[in-house]
């Protein structure tokens, strides 16, 4: 079962953008738009395990220049 989740991404000041696009990059970004509100960009992910889940989106999207907090929500299920 993959492991999905949303990522609520503060930027420094005017860097919302090009966090987006830069994350939009990623392997497993299947989401990233900027926001209004407390959270400058929001993105969503997805990953085949929770090891690469850590290893390889989150370390990647924390290297990305311009990010100042990060809150990861995973997605417990399915409620349509």
């Amino acid at each position: 079962m993959s492991v999905q989740a949303y990522i609520l991404i503060q930027t420094e000041v005017g860097k919302a953008s090009s966090v987006a696009q830069a994350v939009s990059g990623i392997s497993g970004v299947t989401l990233a738009e900027g926001v209004t509100g407390p959270y400058d960009v929001i993105m969503r992910c997805e990953a085949p395990s929770m090891e690469d889940f850590g290893r390889v989106i989150l370390g990647k999207v924390q290297a990305v220049p311009g990010i100042t907090r990060t809150l990861t929500c995973p997605v417990t299920g399915n409620f349509h």
